[in-house]
């Protein structure tokens, strides 16, 4: 046992710092655990003790079927401020990316129509998105808007930001807002879209906004990787 402690120590020293003198591929991709195995004469099941106590460190990360990389700086989000995701990647020198999954009407759940203010089962607009920062899929959220004041959204360009498409096409601006915080595991949907393996670690947060006139809008539900954010807020 302490063989294999003394081992498991000896890699995490060595991998943290090839991580940190920037050893590794410009695309920051650790070599195979077969590769990695073999240079430090281990085995596997050593190895992945090793990488899973880098990856709880925050140093790296593992996505399904691709390998284990080198984690990017996390993102800084202060949910206090009024900015939506694409500027506040570009206000920290990062590049952003959204994916559409797909949008449409549907009827909304229990839990979400409660949220909205709404009537049990009332349609709603759903759009689920996949959002990057520096090429890493970093969050999954589900957007869930009162149909009735968002009439033709669906034709729009869902890949901008809703913040700004509220303002321009439907005079509706961001008023009060609700947050909700709560460490969880990612659903298999949201899994999938990441990357990662289905019940891996994710800071679930719902969002549910309201408009300048006071009305409940819509309702945000993020998935972000635990190992991609940081939360940052300051009070006066």
């Amino acid at each position: 046992m302490r063989d294999s402690q003394t081992t498991l120590a000896v890699i995490c020293k060595a991998l943290s710092e090839s991580i940190a003198t920037g050893e590794f591929s410009s695309k920051g991709r650790l070599p195979s655990e077969r590769a990695l195995s073999e240079h430090f004469s281990t085995t596997r099941i050593t190895l992945r003790e090793a990488l899973s106590q880098l990856e709880a460190e925050g140093l790296i990360y593992r996505e399904v079927r691709r390998g284990w990389f080198v984690s990017p700086p996390r993102i800084i989000y202060n949910p206090l401020q009024r900015s939506h995701f694409h500027a506040m990647a570009k206000d920290q020198g990062r590049s952003a990316q959204t994916e559409v999954i797909d949008a449409r009407q549907c009827a909304a759940s229990a839990a979400v129509c409660q949220k909205l203010q709404l009537p049990p089962d009332s349609e709603v607009i759903c759009i689920r998105r996949l959002r990057y920062i520096d090429s890493r899929p970093v969050l999954y959220v589900e957007h869930y808007l009162n149909a009735l004041y968002f009439q033709g959204i669906l034709d729009a360009d869902l890949t901008s930001s809703l913040t700004d498409l509220y303002a321009s096409r439907y005079d509706i601006h961001y008023g009060r807002v609700r947050f909700e915080m709560v460490p969880t595991l990612l659903t298999e949907e949201a899994s999938r879209a990441l990357r990662v393996a289905s019940g891996s670690p994710a800071l679930f947060i719902t969002r549910t906004n309201r408009d300048q006139h006071d009305r409940v809008i819509d309702c945000d539900l993020e998935y972000w990787r635990y190992d991609a954010l940081h939360i940052d807020v300051e009070v006066n």
